[in-house]
């Protein structure tokens, strides 16, 4: 009991200190996408639009209508996307497991660019339920061809060979669309939070109210799946229903995000990493709210990164987070080829 209570303040501390931390790094994120870009505006001039609700039309209408939406829009789909990539790594018991990897984006890309060359009749609040339901088949695909296997090490080499047919597929369409279809569908792969406003934001906000608190309803899951999949059981796991249900979640979590901004990558893959080693800790209750802040960091940095370093021009944030995950890709798979794992991934 008394070491118990020693131990209970250190969990408290790990819990406190993460999110404080995320919090200034997400605030001064904010502050610089607010501020930057043309028209230039002072820090002055900045406070007077956001709390003293007055300075130049040109300057409210640009923070208010402009870079405020495509911020909210960033840090919302960047903390559902780390969301997933935890969802997704605690199911498969694997660091390097991802929608990226297991299909769910890929086939939420392609039912999205399924609606753009063949001009289907889908309203715009209805995309998303189209992104799902790709986002699905392809996760099924993969977990029924994998199904037998041995190891999540091989059910994610049969993740990249199912979105590698679905991305093959996916220039099939781009094959066959016409100028105008390729230009906008080019531009949606690339993933981008350009011309994004209010009414973007106000359709993913459903998605994120019902998937995010749905997250934590498998903590308790995610801490066991930890020990494998037969400790896993023995303490009274399913462990093929909860992994069904956790790539559900994790598939509406990237499916909304997917049909209002494209396929961004690799945020989910790195978010949970950082939330590891910020933390310390492996606990699902600590690492969760952490990882989508941490998603939400990385993803409102990048799209700054990506509008202002090569300014006027602007680069896709889908290319800085393809970019800075690719690499994160090579330096773990490094660090761990340098410890000598032979195991799996």
């Amino acid at each position: 009991m008394a070491q118990a209570q020693l131990k209970q303040p250190v969990i408290g501390r790990r819990r406190i200190l993460p999110i404080f931390l995320c919090g200034i790094l997400l605030l001064a994120a904010s502050c610089l996408q607010l501020k930057s870009g043309s028209p230039a505006m002072s820090w002055q001039e900045l406070g007077d639009v956001l709390f003293m609700s007055r300075g130049e039309e040109l300057h409210r209408v640009v923070v208010w209508e402009i870079r405020m939406p495509r911020l909210l829009l960033g840090m919302l789909t960047g903390a559902m996307l780390g969301t997933a990539g935890m969802l997704m790594q605690g199911a498969m018991n694997n660091k390097l497991a991802g929608p990226e990897l297991l299909g769910v984006s890929a086939g939420a890309s392609l039912a999205v660019a399924a609606i753009t060359v063949m001009h289907l009749p889908v309203a715009l609040p209805l995309q998303p339920f189209f992104a799902l339901l790709g986002g699905l088949l392809g996760g099924v695909c993969v977990l029924l061809t994998a199904k037998g296997s041995r190891g999540t090490s091989s059910l994610l080499l049969i993740g990249m060979s199912v979105s590698a047919i679905l991305n093959g597929l996916l220039l099939v369409l781009i094959a066959l669309g016409t100028g105008n279809d390729v230009n906008l569908l080019y531009t949606y792969l690339l993933g981008s939070l350009a011309n994004r406003s209010w009414e973007h934001v106000q359709r993913l906000l459903p998605w994120a109210f019902a998937a995010l608190p749905s997250a934590l309803m498998f903590m308790r899951t995610l801490n066991l799946l930890q020990f494998g999949d037969e400790a896993a059981a023995g303490l009274g796991v399913s462990i093929q229903r909860s992994r069904l249900g956790l790539l559900l979640l994790c598939t509406a979590l990237v499916a909304s995000t997917v049909a209002q901004c494209g396929p961004i990558g690799y945020i989910s893959l790195i978010a949970p990493h950082l939330a590891h080693a910020i933390t310390g800790t492996r606990e699902a209750a600590v690492v969760l709210p952490v990882s989508a802040l941490c998603g939400g960091v990385l993803l409102a940095a990048a799209d700054t990164a990506g509008r202002l370093l090569l300014y006027p021009l602007e680069i896709p944030v889908g290319i800085w987070t393809t970019l800075l995950g690719g690499t994160f890709c090579l330096l773990y798979l490094a660090k761990r080829k340098g410890r000598g794992s032979g195991g799996g991934l």
